[in-house]
């Protein structure tokens, strides 16, 4: 787990000895000090620099609080005259995801700071033009490993969702025809309601499906797949393709500060989502769920200035996730995904660093080792979840029936669950087979199975494919029994 302050020793890579210090940036010449933060300087300035990947981390989050917002004006029967039409909705939606910031950029920047705390950035005109659409996974192809507008795309098979304002209905066959339909079922549902031809109960959203799928936590949890983790790992942290990934010069980029490797390297980091002191966080503060109170929330005031800057001073998405399997794991085994991914993220960008001062060429293999490291505990973070939600699931099983059953709660463990699977095949070196994958998915299916215990053949035969598919993921991932349980 991630400690305040810890030294984390002594690291060796391949031939190269790389030495874990207390803060200082190696000076190449075989030894490489790793700094105890993600901090890099260049000039007098800081040569990290991930702008687009931070604000995909914002879209992600704005996308889910604009459904639940059209949901919560639907049901309080405001504003129905935007949502007379599946179209109309729509139109909310896809300005966010194909051109990001610049649908709007005086549009202000979700809230994700505790009351009385303010943020540096407070629209998208202090972020850049990054958008969604051209980094999911099939529309930036130049380094993709599969063909995902080509039949490579596994995980929905059942023409469950709403494909077009039309009402059509079909199995989406790639990772943006499966965005756009969660997009559309959505609207469907919403602008129904609008019109008053969907029956209606204020407390149930609009993002939640008669058949059990929470539209909101499909939308995140794929595009932290889709998006984040893709690029992450088949894009940036690669090298199949000459001059992209870890095969990039490590010579200065154009005017900046930083080398093309470099700035590959921290977009990758800026997926990945940890603060640039990440190391300096407890488990617990990373999750949001207690801790110092200046951490306790999933951020800190970094330089103190006052403002928590979106950039540098924020955990978000994987990271967060890593770090709440480590508090769930078992006390007989436990698990540290965010001092794995942490620490490999540094000691990666030091060799880089250190290899330009030197005027020397990267040692690949060492870099490839600290690659291996990152995204394996990252994929073990996301893996990890999807048990973990296997786990509620299977309790809301239990529940169903019973006074302390909450169909909401079902919906958003089972598709969170969903979501998160379905983001294995887009990692190269997944060690999750692709005829696990597919089986995984043919196991968990499209919508959450085992109605009630009135139906005890469908629910015994639903638990048992949910056990299947924990299992498969415990094997493919090496867990511990003990954690596949606890979690």
């Amino acid at each position: 787990m991630s400690r305040s302050g810890q030294c984390f020793g002594l690291l060796f890579l391949g031939i190269s000895a790389v030495f874990a210090g207390c803060g200082e940036n190696g000076d190449g010449g075989g030894e490489t000090a790793t700094p105890m933060t993600y901090t890099f300087e260049r000039n007098g300035e800081s040569s990290v620099a991930y702008l687009g990947q931070s604000t995909r981390q914002l879209l992600i989050e704005d996308l889910v609080g604009l459904m639940q917002a059209i949901s919560a004006d639907v049901l309080g029967g405001q504003n129905l005259e935007r949502y007379d039409t599946p179209e109309e909705v729509v139109s909310f939606l896809t300005p966010l995801y194909e051109q990001g910031g610049l649908a709007d950029p005086s549009r202000t920047i979700p809230d994700l700071l505790a009351d009385g705390d303010s943020t540096l950035q407070s629209t998208y005109a202090d972020f850049n033009d990054a958008n969604l659409q051209e980094k999911l996974a099939g529309n930036d192809a130049v380094t993709d490993h599969a063909d995902w507008k080509g039949g490579d795309f596994v995980g929905w098979e059942t023409a469950n969702l709403v494909i077009d304002g039309e009402g059509s209905r079909a199995a989406p066959q790639t990772p943006e025809s499966l965005l756009l339909a969660l997009f559309w079922t959505f609207a469907t549902q919403a602008s129904s309601a609008a019109t008053g031809s969907f029956p209606i109960d204020a407390a149930t959203p609009l993002y939640l499906t008669p058949d059990g799928l929470d539209l909101t936590q499909l939308v995140e949890k794929f595009l932290l797949g889709a998006v984040n983790f893709s690029q992450g790992t088949d894009d940036y942290l690669d090298d199949d393709v000459d001059g992209k990934g870890l095969l990039s010069a490590n010579e200065l980029d154009a005017d900046n500060v930083y080398t093309t490797l470099e700035h590959s390297w921290d977009e990758a980091y800026g997926y990945w989502g940890g603060a640039r002191d990440y190391s300096e966080y407890t488990d617990e503060e990373i999750a949001g769920s207690a801790g110092r109170p200046d951490f306790q929330n999933g951020y800190y005031d970094t330089n103190g200035d006052g403002l928590i800057d979106l950039l540098s001073e924020l955990n978000f998405g994987a990271s967060v996730n890593a770090a709440k399997r480590d508090l769930g794991s078992a006390p007989e085994a436990p698990t540290d995904f965010t001092g794995e991914a942490d620490l490999a993220f540094r000691a990666g960008r030091a060799l880089i660093t250190a290899a330009y001062q030197a005027g020397t060429e990267v040692d690949l293999s060492a870099l490839k080792v600290q690659r291996d490291t990152a995204v394996l505990a990252w994929e073990k973070a996301y893996a990890a979840t999807a048990i973990h939600y296997i786990n509620e699931v299977l309790g809301d099983m239990d529940a169903i029936g019973g006074d302390d059953y909450s169909f909401a709660d079902h919906a958003k463990h089972w598709s969170e669950l969903k979501g998160f699977a379905l983001g294995f095949q887009f990692n190269p070196r997944s060690p999750m087979g692709d005829e696990d994958f597919a089986a995984l998915h043919a196991a968990v299916g499209e919508a959450p199975g085992g109605a009630s215990p009135s139906d005890p053949v469908n629910d015994q035969v639903y638990r048992a494919q949910l056990l299947d598919a924990r299992n498969r993921i415990g094997e493919a991932y090496g867990f511990d029994e003990a954690n596949i349980t606890s979690w």
